[in-house]
């Protein structure tokens, strides 16, 4: 027992100077430190509720400058319609194209070569136009008996050639369209059957027409009988080359 009662008095008498000493030897409060580093930011909170709308009120301050323009939104969806406009004019004819290549030689013999051949069976005329109402020949029906009109189809070189029979003063001429290309004349003082004639070549274009016509101031007397033939003729020589 006294070994043991020993041990807790020196324990107690060691605990009590200890206090005793630290009342008697403490020191003053130092000042305060320095602040420390902050710390990291915390994790972001839950998102709170929606807020009441706020009440409008009258705008008091100064309207500001116009902004600058946004970008341009998507194009819309298609508009209906209209009514179709006016035809514009034509534009300017396109450049030529390029040279094609040399075709197969042509068969004459499949070409058209209008010809005909007419004579007079009547002294009708129209107007200044003599009418050759008997058709002989007539290949492609180019040549018109009623109006004694011949009538381009195919374009090319033509040869015409007529006789015509008088018994007085007579002038003709081949005339193209409106136009007198030649002209013949032949007078006749005795009242004898006397013949005038003549002869063109004519470069024609579609539609063209060729017909003979008379000059009444120079003598328009045409023999109509069964003694001898009034006769108008014509046909291709050459297609125009394209």
């Amino acid at each position: 027992m006294q070994p043991r009662l020993w041990l807790v008095t020196s324990t107690l008498a060691a605990v009590l100077g200890t206090t005793l000493l630290q009342d008697v030897c403490r020191a003053p409060d130092g000042k305060d430190g320095l602040p420390g580093v902050p710390g990291l930011n915390g994790r972001p909170g839950q998102k709170g509720d929606v807020g009441e709308p706020g009440k409008s009120a009258q705008r008091t301050g100064i309207q500001g400058p116009k902004g600058d323009a946004g970008e341009p939104g998507p194009p819309g969806t298609p508009g209906k319609r209209g009514y179709q406009g006016p035809e514009g004019p034509p534009g300017l004819p396109g450049k030529p194209g390029p040279k094609g290549n040399k075709g197969n030689p042509g068969n004459i013999l499949q070409q058209v070569h209008p010809a005909f051949s007419a004579s007079r069976s009547s002294a009708q005329t129209i107007g200044k136009t003599v009418v050759f109402d008997n058709i002989i020949t007539n290949h492609e029906n180019s040549y018109n008996s009623k109006t004694g009109e011949f009538t381009c189809r195919v374009p090319g070189l033509y040869y015409f050639v007529y006789q015509v029979v008088s018994t007085g003063d007579l002038c003709l001429s081949i005339t193209k369209n409106s136009e007198r290309v030649v002209s013949f004349c032949d007078y006749n003082s005795r009242n004898l059957l006397q013949v005038n004639s003549g002869s063109t070549v004519l470069s024609l274009s579609l539609g063209d027409r060729v017909f003979v016509s008379t000059d009444s101031a120079n003598g328009r007397t045409i023999y109509s009988g069964s003694e001898a033939d009034s006769v108008f003729s014509g046909f291709m020589l050459f297609p125009q080359m394209s």
